[in-house]
C-alpha cells in the first residue's frame, strides 16, 4: 500500500539539486588533486600527496637500453660510394661480431604430462646470435620466446614470439638485444603426456632448465 507523502513535504527545488551537483563535483576535484593524481600519476599540483606520502606510491619509471644490431643497414645503398675497390662502410657494423670460442650445439629433450609446463632459456650476451629448432611428438604444445634482463627486474619481459593455439615443430633464429636470458615457456595443452625436442646452436654462455612444473 503505497504511502501519502506528507502535506509539509516538497519535492527538491532546481536551485537545490544543482547545488548538490556542484558540491559533488568540486568534492570529486579536490580528491583528484589531492590523492588520485600523487598516488597514480606522481602528479601533486597541491603539495597535499607530498605531505601525505602519496608520491612515494608513483612507482619510478625504469627503463632500458635495447641496442639495435639489426636495423640501419636498409639504408646502405643511401650511403656515397667511396673509391673504387673499397666497401662501402655499413651503416650498422655490428651486424657481426669476432668470436674467441667454437660455436656449440645442444639437444634437450624433456616431456611433459598434461597440462605440465617448463622453461629453459639461453645465456646470451648482447648481439649473440642463436639459431634453434624444437618439435613435439603427442600434440600440439603451448609456446612462449622470451626474453629476462635480470638489470630490469623480475617483472621486465619482451616477447618474440607465441603461439597461442599450439604448434608441433617451429624454427627460428634470435639476436639478443641485451644481456640476459632468453628462451622459451611450453605448456602442454594436451590430455595425453608430449615430448619436446629442443636443439640450440649459437654462442650462448649457458643453457638453464628450470624443470617441470
Amino acid at each position: 500500500m503505497a504511502t501519502e507523502p506528507s502535506p509539509d513535504w516538497q519535492a527538491p527545488s532546481g536551485k537545490r539539486i544543482a547545488l548538490s551537483v556542484l558540491v559533488a563535483a568540486a568534492v570529486a576535484a579536490v580528491v583528484l588533486l589531492t590523492a588520485v593524481l600523487p598516488a597514480e600519476y606522481g602528479i601533486d599540483p597541491t603539495g597535499v600527496g607530498r605531505l601525505l606520502g602519496l608520491t612515494e606510491l608513483k612507482a619510478p619509471t625504469r627503463t632500458i637500453e635495447v641496442k639495435d644490431v639489426l636495423g640501419g643497414n636498409e639504408t646502405v645503398r643511401e650511403v656515397e660510394i667511396p673509391a673504387f675497390n673499397e666497401p662501402v662502410p655499413l651503416p650498422n657494423p655490428a651486424v657481426h661480431q669476432s668470436e674467441d670460442r667454437p660455436i656449440q650445439t645442444r639437444t634437450i629433450e624433456l616431456t611433459l604430462g598434461p597440462g605440465q609446463e617448463t622453461e629453459i632459456k639461453t645465456v646470451l650476451r648482447t648481439s649473440k646470435v642463436i639459431v634453434y629448432t624444437w618439435k613435439t611428438v603427442g600434440g600440439a604444445v603451448y609456446c612462449d620466446l622470451h626474453g629476462h634482463d635480470p638489470a630490469a627486474g623480475s617483472e621486465f619481459f619482451v616477447r618474440y614470439r607465441e603461439d597461442q593455439e599450439g604448434a608441433t615443430e617451429v624454427a627460428g633464429s634470435l639476436v639478443a638485444p641485451f644481456d640476459g636470458e632468453h628462451g622459451w615457456y611450453w605448456l602442454n595443452i594436451q590430455d595425453v603426456p608430449v615430448t619436446i625436442t629442443l636443439t640450440v646452436t649459437g654462442f650462448f654462455d649457458d643453457i638453464v632448465d628450470y624443470g617441470i612444473f
